[in-house]
């Protein structure tokens, strides 16, 4: 027991100087409400208290334990604890808590398990895959062109890509309405590469492969340093790989096998991105998804009571109580047996909060922090077969499930969600049926309108723009549809376009005067036919004197 001074259980307390002044100086908190004097009435005072309590003032009186200290609530000048954890990943003295899951090797954690390879692995090769020359996926943000699916998307592409940002946006909705987070648990790269890349490794240096959880022993630092240095490689792979989505894989190869010197810009990328991942999956880890991921945010618009989650059944598991079950009796039914509380089939095991990787306890109801991977259910499942217990206490269900009420898929939320997703699909694909093999716009110059010229012919200033969207080399010819017209470009030869590229072509259309004599204008078809036998019509508004 040590003494405290009865004036900290003032308000206002009215200390001595000594005592002021060992406060003062013992302040790790700065918060600034005792404005220097030492008479801090914050809830944050309690490092003022503690260090009172160690002895560093003689002007105490009266007794309390440190227990007894911390529990001080309200105008005392003390903190209040919190009475549950704030987050997984910090101790109530603020500092990091470091997650170190056990492993629970049931059958949702071998098909996740097989899952998570699956996407490793097509996340690596999907670069290299070619539909008809082109990449599956590439993003080249320096040529302002998106391939997916072996189709190339230009900027001016605006509505295709709308279409598809959004169906993309809506079906997120759709699978999480109906499965809730599938997604973080069994599909997100966090999730994938932390379960099954990095924390395999951590429990090869730390020796507990197989079972998880805290090593008993405190790493070498050799081994330490061989861990980081794993660490480091697989991350400045996965950025390699990362890397090759948004320049391609033989660019990218080319890049490896030459001086960094020769391509300074996506060096620095890459060591940037290796850098992040290694500072995320070395420190922050599941912080990702407890404090920085918006995701888990969302599910409070996106989840109803039908939706999918894991959950603990609270009306069997209650109250809890350590042991195993004895079977029921066959006595009749006495006034002792039915005072006595129902014991519910929850042991009390913790093991649904050891396996957790985000840290929580899952009989604690629907947390934002929960990524449903699944691994308290195998946790609790396994102790309920040798307590001899039906298994299923932990389960994928839903609110309404429960509850005991009936599960339905087809409701307002689900329907909305999937005839968005079908009317904007449906969209893309009309939009893309109409796209031709090449775009051509045609753009009137500045300066005079039109020109007349010696021979009484009308001359007006265009600029083609010409996108060669094929998968090769085509010659693009002009005309017009209207024989009395004529079409001027620079050379007069086939224009020749390699696949992708753009060029801005200037054009003259020649007409008779009297084509505009009555309204001063005249609609023309400017015909655009490439190599291949494409060909596109554009409408032309002529001017000229009346």
């Amino acid at each position: 027991m040590t003494s405290i001074p009865n004036s900290l259980h003032s308000p206002f307390p009215i200390l001595s100087d000594d005592v002021r002044k060992t406060r003062i100086a013992a302040c790790s908190v700065g918060c600034g409400d005792c404005v220097g004097t030492g008479n801090c009435t914050s809830k944050h005072d309690t490092q003022h208290v503690l260090h009172a309590i160690a002895g560093k003032s003689a002007d105490l009186t009266g007794t309390v334990s440190e227990e007894a200290v911390g529990a001080l609530t309200g105008n005392d000048g003390s903190i209040l604890m919190p009475e549950e954890q704030v987050l997984p990943t910090l101790n109530r003295d603020g500092k990091r808590k470091w997650i170190n899951p056990s492993i629970e090797q049931g059958p949702k954690w071998n098909y996740r398990r097989w899952v998570a390879y699956a996407l490793i692995a097509f996340f690596v090769v999907l670069p290299h895959l070619r539909i008809n020359g082109k990449p599956y996926v590439l993003i080249d943000i320096a040529t302002r062109q998106f391939t997916f699916l072996g189709h190339t998307f230009y900027p001016t592409d605006t509505p295709l890509l709308a279409c598809l940002t959004l169906a993309t946006f809506f079906s997120v909705m759709l699978v999480t309405s109906l499965a809730g987070r599938v997604w973080c648990g069994w599909g997100c790269p966090q999730t994938v590469y932390m379960e099954f890349l990095f924390r395999p490794i951590d429990r090869l240096f730390q020796g507990t492969v197989g079972k998880g959880g805290k090593s008993k022993r405190e790493l070498s630092g050799a081994m330490q340093f061989a861990r980081v240095l794993v660490y480091l490689v697989c991350c400045m792979f996965l950025a390699h790989v990362f890397l090759s989505y948004f320049v391609g894989t033989d660019r990218l190869a080319h890049w490896i096998v030459t001086p960094p010197t020769e391509h300074p810009a996506a060096f620095l990328i890459m060591a940037g991105t290796t850098l992040a991942m290694m500072f995320h999956f070395l420190y922050f880890r599941e912080q990702l998804c407890l404090i920085a991921c918006p995701y888990g945010r969302f599910q409070s618009v996106m989840l109803d009571r039908k939706s999918l989650i894991v959950a603990y059944d609270p009306g069997r598991g209650e109250p809890r109580k350590k042991g195993k079950r004895q079977p029921q009796s066959r006595e009749p039914l006495s006034l002792d047996l039915l005072i006595k509380p129902a014991v519910g089939d929850c042991v009390d095991c913790g093991r649904c909060t050891a396996v957790c990787p985000t840290g929580i306890d899952i009989r604690n109801g629907l947390q934002l922090e929960c990524i449903h991977c699944a691994q308290c259910v195998d946790a609790c499942n396994a102790v309920m077969g040798k307590v001899g217990l039906p298994t299923g206490l932990i389960r994928y269900t839903s609110q309404d499930g429960l509850e005991g009420k009936k599960a339905s898929l087809f409701r307002a939320r689900t329907m909305i969600y999937s005839a968005a997703v079908t009317i904007l699909v449906g969209l893309f694909f009309f939009i893309l049926s109409f796209k031709f093999a090449f775009d051509a716009r045609i753009l009137r110059q500045q300066g005079s309108p039109f020109t007349v010229r010696q021979d009484r012919m009308v001359q007006n200033n265009f600029r083609l723009r010409l996108v060669n969207r094929s998968q090769g080399e085509q010659q693009y010819n002009l005309s017009l549809a209207d024989n009395e017209m004529q079409v001027n470009w620079s050379g007069g030869e086939p224009i020749v376009l390699k696949p992708g590229d753009t060029r801005l072509v200037p054009i003259d259309i020649l007409f008779p005067t009297q084509k505009t004599s009555v309204q001063g204008s005249v609609k023309a078809n400017l015909v655009v036919a490439d190599s291949a036998g494409a060909k596109r019509e554009i409408p032309i508004q002529l001017l000229g004197p009346r």
